[in-house]
């Protein structure tokens, strides 16, 4: 009986009356609680090179404004001595974030944009809303927020601030499984447990279809939470949401947290796009895919060294009504064909982000500013998985070492440079989808500036 009032309770036509018509209004409200704040005699009370300005009102509200800019250089090759070398210059990311508080501190928002208009990970989705969001503290322990903001249901590198990054990019694991941002509502809260060690639960409620739907949404919601627990206290200087250890933590620090979610219908791969793949039983009406995903996670820092550890698994429930599939252009057909056999199931699966993967990064930051850093990623495909796809996965081991200059006592400035070698053993694609033998490589160069 439970599971059926939650599904139903999930369902596409009670999210859609839930969210649709409040996605504008939280930009709206950001943009005019910003404006009210900066209209009534706020002056600046401080200013620290990488963490923004701060600005206080007469009537005890807060505002902070920060903002990075990130060039960047990545150059690619192959293992095979005869494919071309491929160079790709861009802008990374121009960040530009707007919060506050209220003057009793119950309230407070944030409003972020990327003018680059770049996603998260590296893909081509033009993005430039990232965050737009209000919270209210109910209690000094616990806290909700409705908007659109990073989601809690994540792996733990998504908590990390991009500028404070150990490495150029973000882990495969990241790319290939995580949702990034949704809309919604999230519920956080913190409790001691001991002298010093704390845990922080974490409730979400969202659409499922990652950031930026101001379209219907296709599918139910999305729920899911995070539980974390600090036995050594807090981070210092928010280092919990920054890699690597630059207030060099004077005693060992730990998060170790765990995760689950469930998407009850998704259309999409992995939950970040909503409607880009559709699926319809007989009568023409939705019939998608179920999609849960959980995993561990831990972040450990002390005197310059820090670590990071992930592991992640989704599954997928396929319903058995699904008859038609929706093509790029619209129309529809019958045809699920996998290795030349008609294959419901296994088809729908093959379009989905559907495995497990580990990924395991270090380093240590010396006190001239240079951290020298590691990873290893590793990906398990399920046998029917769009982690099969030769053009952008399909390399399960990839390995990457990098050296940073931070150019002050914080992430105000830095030079990073990675080399990344992938596994091409099961075969792999070049970009314009050509087969090719050997593996792929990947040298990648960065500049951080931030105000």
């Amino acid at each position: 009986m439970v599971k059926l009032l939650l599904k139903g309770f999930l369902n596409h036509k009670t999210k859609n009356i839930i969210m649709r018509n409040f996605k504008i209004i939280i930009v709206l409200i950001a943009f005019s609680l910003g404006f009210k704040l900066g209209a009534q005699n706020t002056q600046l009370n401080s200013y620290s090179f990488g963490e923004g300005y701060n600005f206080n009102n007469e009537n005890g509200s807060s505002v902070k404004l920060q903002g990075y800019i990130q060039p960047s250089v990545e150059i690619r090759s192959y293992s095979n001595g005869t494919t071309d070398s491929e160079v790709r210059y861009r802008m990374r990311r121009v960040r530009l974030r707007l919060s506050g508080n209220s003057a009793n501190e119950r309230f407070s928002y944030r409003f972020q944009v990327d003018l680059a208009g770049a996603n998260e990970v590296d893909t081509e989705d033009n993005n430039y809303l990232l965050d737009a969001f209000i919270s209210y503290a109910i209690t000094n322990r616990i806290k909700v927020s409705f908007g659109q903001r990073a989601t809690f249901t994540d792996n733990r590198e998504l908590f990390m601030n991009s500028n404070s990054l150990q490495l150029v990019e973000r882990s495969r694991l990241t790319s290939a499984f995580a949702s990034i941002r949704e809309f919604g509502l999230f519920l956080e809260g913190r409790f001691r447990t001991g002298n010093s060690s704390q845990i922080k639960p974490y409730f979400v409620l969202t659409t499922g279809d990652g950031a930026n739907i101001f379209t219907s949404d296709k599918g139910g919601l999305k729920i899911g939470g995070r539980i974390d627990y600090l036995p050594f206290g807090l981070f210092n200087n928010f280092g919990q949401f920054r890699q690597a250890d630059m207030v060099r933590e004077r005693t060992p620090k730990l998060v170790i947290g765990t995760f689950y979610s469930h998407n009850n219908g998704m259309s999409s791969r992995r939950g970040r796009e909503s409607g880009s793949i559709m699926y319809l039983d007989e009568n023409d009406n939705e019939a998608l895919p179920d999609y849960s995903k959980y995993g561990i996670d831990f972040l450990f820092k002390y005197k310059g060294f820090s670590a990071l550890g992930e592991y992640i698994k989704s599954t997928a429930s396929v319903p058995q009504d699904i008859t038609q599939r929706v093509r790029n252009n619209g129309s529809t057909t019958t045809e699920f064909l996998v290795d030349e056999v008609q294959d419901v199931e296994n088809y729908v699966r093959g379009k989905m982000m559907l495995g497990e993967a580990y990924n395991y990064q270090m380093g240590y930051l010396f006190k001239n500013g240079i951290s020298v850093d590691a990873r290893y990623t590793h990906l398990i495909a399920d046998t029917y998985s769009f982690l099969n796809n030769a053009t952008f996965y399909n390399r399960p081991n990839y390995y990457t070492i990098g050296v940073s200059k931070y150019l002050s006592r914080n992430y105000g400035a830095k030079i990073q440079a990675s080399y990344t070698h992938a596994d091409g053993d099961l075969g792999i694609n070049d970009i314009q989808r050509n087969a090719i033998s050997g593996n792929e490589n990947f040298l990648r160069i960065m500049l951080t500036l931030s105000f």
